[in-house]
């Protein structure tokens, strides 16, 4: 019981497909408009800027 617990509050199912969606090039057989595409932008710029800061801060505690 207690495994199940802890395996579940470590999948990243949604998050991890949100990821790679993100990522992706938009379908063109999906409407989009000029306020989803800028959304998606910016959450773009706002993971890049994250992981990079994750991985300075790494490296300066590390040295």
């Amino acid at each position: 019981m207690a495994k199940s617990k802890f395996k579940e509050f470590f999948q990243l199912g949604e998050v991890a497909n949100y990821f790679i969606r993100v990522f992706q090039k938009p379908d063109p057989g999906k409407p989009s408009n000029f306020n989803l595409r800028m959304m998606h932008g910016i959450n773009k710029i706002s993971i890049l800027m994250f992981l990079a800061a994750i991985i300075i801060w790494t490296v300066k505690r590390c040295s």
